[in-house]
């Protein structure tokens, strides 16, 4: 279990990388291309090329080894793709209005935001060392989202990302829900729900774009930054659950800090640096979250991709299966100990 665990923290921090080149590109492209229609392009970009990725998959591997979707999921996919067309064109907006760098480490409270809703909407339990990070986190952000220390005026375009990093917080409860089924399923869904949908908006508002070459660009941006980091991000949920794996979106800001400073020149200012340090205390805590206690199983059944080594799935087969496979199955009552973080067996309150 805790290989899976180091490769689920592995695929964390890889989504958090490739997400983290989509502040400062997008805010190149957002001279060329408007806000809505920029978001729209990063989702169906994501929506493309994971449905080549699926046709390559299902060439190469006949054998069924992720859980389809359900009815049972229907209000879940419908909220991820809801708010996946109201996030992403909320940080378009911000990204007009405020720095690169500003916004990427402001994206941070999406771990906040998605650690409360985890807790109070979902009752994913929460320690104490993952509240200090969501703490740290929170205070990090408050100085970013000020202009002037002095004066407490909040940037107009910092409120606007914040209001993207709600909605993905919700959302990302929302997918969590979803993390038992094919990843890449999830992601085509996504990317053509909330591209489709963005798209709509876009047109509606009059947008348009001249030069087909930056669509491209967006489109291939969305693959990389939106495709493949929410198809690592959806794996790592399975194991960690939805407020840790949020939190090694920490990671992002960073590497999106560093590529703003390059590409655009910026300067960090003194309360950027402040916040980026407090922000580094608050993604250690975060990141080295985990417990180890004597807890108790409850019946339960359902059905994702698994195999028999992991400690948790002791159920038999009429023959003799190898490796990862899915299908619906039953875990018997049982009390044991273990290091463990909140993934999908382990959501017991504490």
């Amino acid at each position: 279990m805790e290989d899976k665990q180091y490769k689920a923290n592995f695929f964390a921090i890889l989504a958090a990388a490739l997400y983290a080149i989509s502040s400062p590109v997008s805010k190149l492209l957002l001279k060329e291309i408007p806000p809505t229609l920029m978001a729209s392009f990063l989702y169906l970009g994501a929506g493309l090329g994971m449905s080549i990725a699926d046709l390559i998959k299902h060439k190469k591997y006949k054998e069924k080894t992720e859980a389809r979707f359900t009815k049972q999921e229907l209000p879940y996919t419908i909220g991820m793709v809801m708010l996946d067309i109201v996030a992403p064109i909320f940080l378009m907006i911000g990204l007009t209005m405020t720095s690169a760098a500003n916004v990427s480490l402001l994206n941070n409270f999406e771990i906040v935001a998605t650690s409360l809703i985890a807790l109070k909407v979902f009752k994913e339990p929460i320690s104490k060392r993952l509240w200090s990070a969501i703490i740290l986190i929170t205070v990090s952000s408050i100085i970013l989202s000020v202009e002037d220390i002095s004066s407490f005026s909040f940037s107009f375009g910092s409120i606007f990302v914040l209001l993207a990093t709600i909605c993905w917080g919700l959302e990302n409860n929302c997918t969590r829900k979803l993390s038992l089924k094919d990843p890449i399923q999830v992601v085509i869904i996504k990317g053509f729900g909330s591209g489709i949908g963005s798209l709509l908006i876009a047109l509606t508002l009059g947008e348009k774009i001249n030069n087909i070459s930056y669509l491209i660009v967006a489109l291939i941006l969305g693959f990389f930054a939106y495709g493949l980091s929410i198809f690592f991000y959806i794996y790592a949920q399975r194991y960690l659950g939805a407020a840790k794996t949020s939190a090694y979106y920490a990671v992002s800001p960073f590497i999106g800090v560093g590529l703003s400073l390059i590409i655009f020149r910026e300067l960090p200012t003194s309360s950027f640096i402040i916040a980026l340090f407090i922000m580094i205390a608050g993604m250690y805590f975060a990141s080295t979250e985990e417990h180890n206690h004597k807890h108790h199983h409850i019946v339960i059944t359902h059905e994702h991709s698994h195999s028999h080594n992991d400690g948790h799935h002791n159920h038999s087969h009429n023959e003799t299966i190898i490796g990862r496979h899915t299908h619906i199955h039953t875990h018997e009552e049982c009390t044991h100990s273990h290091r463990h973080t909140q993934d999908i067996h382990h959501s017991h309150a504490h």
